[in-house]
């Protein structure tokens, strides 16, 4: 007689263990329940779970659990992880760590304990290795009296068949109230016209091609001299003063017999009468000098142009060589405006560039003019170079020497832009913070061209439609270099 009890009460996962002979013996239900058991995270080729205790993470002892499979849903066993709360460092506070020893407790399961010193944030890092993977590094999001860890960078989150983006590496996970606290706005990076306004500062000079001077071809002595202060106007062909000249007399003399001798030479009479236009005798004196038939002891010198007397080297009997400079005349209805723009302006200034020139101390007045010229040098002390401006001048109301400023409007065409905020300027590099949605802001290293209108031109390193943060943004830099020890940072 045989007695068989009924499977009911059997474990039947221990009935086809214990029978050496079976070889194709099931996995338990627990195995089973375990290895197709979804786990939240996935950095690489590892999956993952961390979970605090208590879900609220307090100062001193706190205990991290993590469950480690492959993307196939085994567990891992034997990985190496490193765990270690950071706080940031404040002002003269060093930094500090709370490292965390793991232990493996389980298939894939791991456990240890952290203590905070201190109330605050405290960034937690993992660096997951294990044998045959690649290892990986991910950063969560913790601190002292919140609830529960936030994923921020290293990892992609599933929920069922979603996949969040992966974070990239010192990537800031913040909830809508701290968003709220650190006051963080944000703005579009967007195609947009740019202006830029160029102002420059000056002085107004001389038109310098409508500046004469007064000299002498010959050595001589001033008799009366009409012009005899600076600031007078006269006018062209008006007496500026006599001169008397031994050579010029004999000049006179041997013209004068030239046109009485009979039969003279054409020729020589031609050049004679050439050598008096050549000293300053005006055709009028020389007509003159004809029919009075006796040269002039003093001849009179005349203003080669209209203007103003701005130099005077003389006085009446003074004896001057030849080619001194005795009078300066200028032109003042028309004047220039030279000012200095630096280096980096001068790429974006072009000549026929329209300007509005204003002067100050002159009722403010506005005068529309363009870029006249471009020196082609730039000053070795002041890195700078000049650009001119002619203005009108006909009521005489703009004295040279006088400050202006020049404003010039530069159009930069449609460039990708970002307001000038949004970038934060770490020795040679600079940064922004982009908002990757799920309360996620991850540093991109971007390159940056011209400024303009309160926007700064991004050449690479965005897309149009990205979303930057422009206020926070250096409270939220602050906690990603602890994070992913961005360079210069």
């Amino acid at each position: 007689m045989f007695i068989i009890a009924p499977l009911s009460n059997q474990n039947p996962d221990m009935a086809m263990s214990d029978n050496p002979k079976n070889t194709n013996a099931m996995p338990s239900q627990k195995d089973r329940s375990s290895k197709n058991e979804q786990l939240p995270y996935r950095s690489g080729e590892f999956m993952f779970d961390a979970e605090i205790s208590p879900r609220v993470p307090r100062v001193g002892k706190n205990t991290l659990s993590i469950k480690l499979k492959t993307v196939d849903g085994e567990p891992i066993d034997n990985a190496s992880i490193s765990a270690i709360a950071e706080m940031p460092a404040m002002g003269t506070m060093a930094a500090m760590r709370a490292p965390a020893d793991m232990e493996q407790v389980g298939p894939g399961e791991y456990k240890g304990s952290f203590e905070p010193y201190m109330e605050g944030s405290w960034p937690l890092t993992l660096e997951i290795a294990a044998p045959g993977i690649a290892p990986r590094r991910v950063n969560f999001d913790l601190a002292t009296g919140r609830e529960g860890i936030q994923l921020s960078s290293g990892a992609s989150r599933t929920d069922g068949t979603s996949v969040m983006e992966e974070a990239p590496p010192g990537a800031v996970t913040l909830d809508s109230r701290r968003t709220q606290m650190i006051g963080v706005k944000k703005a579009l990076a967007e195609v947009r016209s740019l202006t830029r306004s160029i102002r420059l500062v000056g002085k107004v000079d001389y038109d310098q091609t409508v500046i004469s001077d007064v000299s002498l071809k010959f050595d001589g002595w001033i008799g009366e001299l009409y012009a005899d202060a600076v600031g007078k106007v006269v006018q062209k062909g008006e007496p500026l003063f006599t001169v008397y000249s031994p050579e010029l007399l004999s000049a006179q003399q041997e013209y004068l017999a030239l046109k009485k001798r009979a039969g003279a030479s054409n020729s020589l009479l031609s050049a004679a009468r050439k050598r008096l236009l050549l000293w300053d005798m005006a055709a009028k004196e020389i007509a003159a000098l004809e029919q009075r038939g006796t040269p002039f002891d003093y001849v009179v010198i005349r203003a080669p142009r209209t203007g103003v007397l701005v130099s005077k080297n003389i006085v009446e009997g003074s004896s001057h060589r030849a080619g001194m400079t005795l009078l300066r005349i200028a032109d003042v209805s028309q004047l220039w405006v030279e000012a200095d723009a630096y280096e980096a302006d001068l790429t974006l200034i072009r000549t026929g560039m329209r300007a509005s020139v204003s002067l100050p101390h002159v009722n403010d007045t506005q005068h529309d003019t363009t870029v006249s010229f471009i020196y082609p040098f730039v000053d070795a002390a002041t890195r700078t170079a000049r650009i001119r401006f002619e203005l009108a001048n006909p009521d005489g109301e703009l004295k040279p020497d006088m400050y202006a400023q020049a404003t010039l409007i530069a159009d930069l065409d449609e460039r990708l832009a970002v307001p000038e905020e949004a970038v934060i300027i770490a020795g040679q590099t600079r940064y922004v913070f982009e908002d990757i949605g799920d309360g996620r802001f991850a540093p991109r290293k971007v390159k940056t061209g011209v400024r303009a209108d309160g926007y700064i031109e991004i050449v690479d390193g965005l897309s149009e439609g990205d979303c930057v943060v422009t206020s926070g943004n250096f409270l939220i830099a602050s906690e990603s270099r602890l994070k992913a020890g961005i360079d210069q940072w």
